[in-house]
Formats: structure tokens, sequence, C-alpha cells
């Protein structure tokens, strides 16, 4: 079965709010797996540079070139994400996505996951779901996405760099 929103939903995804009215307020606190999708007739068009913030001094953006070779033109998951309780168990899916949002509008993150999203323009239409989870669960959970997503495409999601391990 592909990886779309309907997929998603059946397994306990919600929100699919786009990135332009998403209200970070309404997304839970607990932590749990997040994903970005492009909505029906997104076509990717490749910003020269990306809004992302600098990370550690280094340049967020991405050859276009290297871009179109990770775009996986028949997926409609872009990028998996997950967000853990953190060390002082204050962390969750609100700050995670509200800091992947600031990373997108210019800040400087304290991780640059997900940052070739933000070198695709029309990057605030793509769509933003969850789903809680316990989190001894996180890392099994990202793995098993990242799996079913290169059994069915071959790869990683676009702005997915990097596997996984349970």
């Amino acid at each position: 079965m592909p990886l779309n929103k309907k997929s998603l939903t059946a397994d306990g995804f919600t929100g699919f709010r786009p990135i332009e009215t998403l209200e970070t307020i309404r997304i839970p606190q607990h932590q749990g797996i997040f994903a970005v999708l492009r909505p029906q007739g997104f076509e990717p068009r490749f910003l020269a540079a990306s809004t992302a913030g600098t990370f550690k001094k280094k340049n967020p953006s991405l050859p276009r070139t290297e871009l179109s070779e990770r775009w996986v033109p028949d997926a409609d998951v872009l990028f998996f994400g997950k967000a853990s309780p953190g060390s002082q168990g204050n962390r969750g899916l609100r700050r995670q996505i509200s800091e992947f949002l600031d990373f997108g509008n210019g800040r400087p993150p304290g991780h640059w996951e997900g940052r070739l999203i933000w070198q695709l323009a029309d990057s605030e239409s793509l769509l933003v779901a969850w789903k809680e989870l316990p989190a001894d669960e996180l890392n099994a959970a990202l793995a098993a996405y990242h799996a079913e997503f290169i059994q069915l495409h071959g790869r990683l999601p676009f702005a997915n760099l990097v596997q996984a391990r349970a």
C-alpha cells in the first residue's frame, strides 16, 4: 500500500494541515512521529537558495541537480521526523514541529533534519501530519516508516538524508 494521506490516516496520523495555516498550538505536546507530504497537484520547483537558517555556520542549500536527483516523483511523503520527549521531558511534537517551521523561516536550528523541504518553492503549501507514540516506540516506528518507504520507492523520502535505525 502506498504511503499517502489515506494510508497514514488509517495508521493513526492526524493533522494534515498546510504549513501556511498550521497553528502550532493545536499540535499535541506529546512525543511522536511527524510527516511532511505534498498536496495533490504539487510539482517540485527548487529554489537556488534555501530559506532555512544556517546550522553550525553551514549553508543548508544543495545544488538544484542534487535536489532533482533526490526527488521521488511518485511519492506523497517528503519527510518523516520524530519528536522525542528530550532529556528534560519537555519536548514533543509541538516543540519539534515549531522548531522545524522556525528553521524554514531562517532561524538557526538545533539540528538540520528535513532541511531540503526549505529549498522547495511553495513549501508553505506542504502538509504536516503527526502521530503520537510512546517514547520507547519512536525509533522503531521511524525506522519502520523509512523501511516501508524504501521498499516502495527504492530510497528514502526526499528530505530524509539518513535512514533511521530501530
